[in-house]
C-alpha cells in the first residue's frame, strides 16, 4: 500500500510555533501519520482514497514544546485517533 500524507493547514489552539520551526513540525506530523497509517491501516471509509478536509483531534498535553519533532509525533497520534483508524 502506498500512502502519501500531505497536510495543507494545521491549526493548533493554544500552541505557539515560531515560523522557522513550522516546516519541521509539519514534516514530523506527516511522517509519523504516514507511518501510523502504514502500520495500523486506514479506516474503512478512507480505503478508497481521497482527501480528508478536516480531522478533529482530542485535546492533548504537549510534553516538550521546544522539541518540534516530538510535538509533531504527538499531534500525528491524536490525528490518527481522530481519523477513526
Amino acid at each position: 500500500m502506498n500512502i502519501n500524507v500531505q497536510i495543507e493547514r494545521l491549526i493548533l489552539d493554544g500552541v505557539s510555533v515560531p515560523n522557522a520551526q513550522r516546516p519541521l513540525l509539519q514534516a514530523a506530523v506527516e511522517m509519523e501519520l504516514g507511518r501510523l497509517l502504514a502500520v495500523g491501516g486506514l479506516a474503512p471509509s478512507l480505503v478508497e482514497g481521497g482527501a480528508v478536509p478536516r480531522v478533529n483531534a482530542d485535546s492533548m498535553e504537549i510534553a516538550d514544546t521546544g522539541n518540534y519533532t516530538q510535538m509533531g509525533q504527538q499531534i500525528a497520534h491524536a490525528v490518527y485517533r481522530g481519523m477513526g483508524s
